[in-house]
């Protein structure tokens, strides 16, 4: 097994979280309308891209957004 292989059973949540620290890496709040068009423009898959569309409207931490999305970041 390799060192960037997901556990058995975990969902792969890289892609998640490289989303997050490209849209938080020079802001500490973003809306979900600018969540979801980085998701859009970084090809997430569309389970990813599912969860991302079904946040509430508002402003969200990097820490909200990934507890949310079930990312990793924090």
């Amino acid at each position: 097994m390799t060192d960037d292989a997901s556990v058995a059973g975990e969902p792969d949540t890289r892609a998640l979280d490289d989303l997050l620290d490209d849209v938080f890496r020079a802001q500490e709040r973003v809306d979900q309308g600018e969540i979801y068009r980085h998701a859009v423009a970084a090809g997430l898959p569309a389970d990813l891209l599912a969860r991302v569309d079904a946040l509430p409207e508002g402003e969200y931490s990097v820490d909200e957004a990934s507890d949310l999305l079930g990312g990793s970041v924090g």
